[in-house]
């Protein structure tokens, strides 16, 4: 005998077309509109500065935000000030959002660890480079919230590749079995490095994965701002409600590099570019403010400039800041110095005081 036990289906969520039209009302204010789109001009600029800072030796290598800001700027503004954030990489605009100061994701990129010493007022980890390691973090996190009874969420972000990583898989089931206050944000933007999304996972979605670990799973259109922040935030409600996880795929797209280390040509057709570039999310929501008044070329030109000032500002904190003592690495590897350490250290300083 053969029966159908259950069935399944996966929602896509749409509200902002390419257009700037509505198919429903947004959950923002007009105020809040025009503070999301400020956030993802001040994320861009911010974005395209940092790769002109790593050609001219600057920086460090650089992971590029362009096409995603609607979805990290929108999830990460539906979040309380008291829930956890865990980034991978790339969610420079996220950490904006969440008031990281600039010059400090600066100063991370340009290779100094201190520009990720959390401010103690911020529920932020620390950018995870990994694959895939960080949603085993935010189990924890959510995990222990649970069992101390605080009711707040954690928002874990993670691309389309970290989905083909056991360690998310294993995340998503311990989260499932005991219902955590937890959103799983993959940031599909549709490469893991040159592998195209095809190449990860032979499901249609990534969304229905979620299926299998017993919780809802959702596609969302991640160019949209108002979509991402309706599904980010309806998901942290429930999340904080103890009716469990969620796992939002945020269907985007990586316009630029996967780093500046990477020279995406090499795999990716310009035509595929060419039609992303027409779903841009800054654009998408320009149009929609415009066409409700909220939006004009004076705005625009005095928000460009005020937003140029704040990153030439914090490049110039990043700059003004002397590196840390390179031997200081060795004493923040474990709480205390071991032997070995200590002797490494020291060999580190007779190499400098010979060269000197």
């Amino acid at each position: 005998m053969r029966k159908g036990i259950v069935r399944f289906s996966v929602n896509y969520v749409q509200i902002l077309d390419e257009n700037g039209k509505c198919s429903e009302s947004t959950e923002l204010t007009n105020e809040q509109v025009k503070e999301i789109y400020e956030l993802m001009v001040l994320s861009r600029i911010f974005d395209e500065k940092s790769v002109k800072l790593q050609r001219e030796g600057r920086l460090g290598t650089y992971p590029p935000v362009r096409g995603q800001e609607a979805a990290q700027v929108a999830s990460a503004y539906a979040l309380d000030k008291k829930d956890w954030m865990i980034p991978a990489f790339r969610e420079n605009a996220s950490m904006i959002v969440r008031g990281l100061p600039m010059e400090m994701l600066l100063q991370y990129w340009g290779g100094d660890e201190r520009g990720q010493k959390i401010p103690a007022d911020q529920n932020n980890l620390t950018f995870a480079i990994p694959v895939g390691t960080q949603p085993l973090h935010a189990v924890g996190i959510a995990w222990a919230s649970k069992i101390m009874g605080d009711k707040i969420a954690s928002l874990v972000y993670f691309g389309d590749g970290a989905t083909s990583e056991g360690d998310t898989s294993e995340a998503m089931n311990f989260a499932g079995v005991f219902s955590l206050p937890l959103v799983f944000a993959c940031m599909n933007n549709q490469w893991a490095i040159s592998v195209p999304r095809k190449k990860q996972t032979a499901a249609e979605t990534i969304a229905q994965k979620a299926i299998a670990f017993g919780f809802d799973g959702i596609q969302v259109d991640g160019n949209d701002v108002f979509a991402v922040y309706k599904a980010t935030k309806d998901a942290l409600e429930k999340a904080r409600s103890g009716k469990g996880p969620t796992l939002i795929e945020l269907f985007t797209y990586r316009m630029g590099d996967h780093t500046t280390a990477d020279d995406a040509s090499r795999y990716r057709k310009k035509s595929e570019i060419d039609e992303w570039l027409k779903k841009d999310p800054i654009e998408r929501l320009r149009k929609y403010m415009e066409s409700n008044k909220l939006w004009t070329k004076d705005y625009e030109e005095k928000l460009l400039v005020k937003s140029g000032k704040k990153v030439e500002d914090a490049i110039k904190k990043y700059e003004s800041v002397p590196m840390e003592d390179p031997g200081k690495i060795f004493e923040y590897v474990y709480a205390g110095m071991t032997e070995k350490l200590e002797n490494q250290q020291k060999s580190l300083e007779r190499q400098d005081e010979s060269k000197s």
